[in-house]
């Protein structure tokens, strides 16, 4: 049974960072393409970030381009989101999924974690 649990969402001022974790069982992530993505009271899910391939080739949501890192440690099976300079547009409903690889396709989903950034 997959199973992926979200951790280390949390309150932030604007330009403060926050590192996301996805812990996954049931799944080997370096083998699954994975993403994170998001979803703002009254607006649609969008996908954020994004890997691909045992090397890990990443893609991002533009606004997340230069700001926030996807990454993943094979030995603690897990994914992770560096979420740096934020700004009250990254508030939101956090979430990493399995995904279609090179795409914003999502399969199996975690329950997410809240991001809230005040200014």
């Amino acid at each position: 049974q997959v199973q992926l649990v979200e951790s280390g969402g949390g309150s932030v001022h604007t330009g403060g960072s926050l590192r996301l974790s996805c812990a996954a069982s049931g799944i080997t992530v370096s083998r699954t393409c994975m993403a994170w993505f998001r979803q703002a009271p009254g607006k649609e899910r969008e996908g954020v970030a994004g890997y691909y391939g045992g090397d890990a080739f990443t893609y991002y949501l533009d606004s997340a381009k230069g700001r926030f890192t996807i990454s993943r440690d094979d030995a603690k099976n897990t994914v992770y989101l560096q979420m740096n300079s934020l700004v009250p547009e990254d508030t939101a409903m956090y979430y990493c999924a399995t995904v279609v690889c090179r795409t914003w396709s999502g399969k199996l989903w975690g329950q997410g974690t809240q991001v809230t950034v005040s200014s």
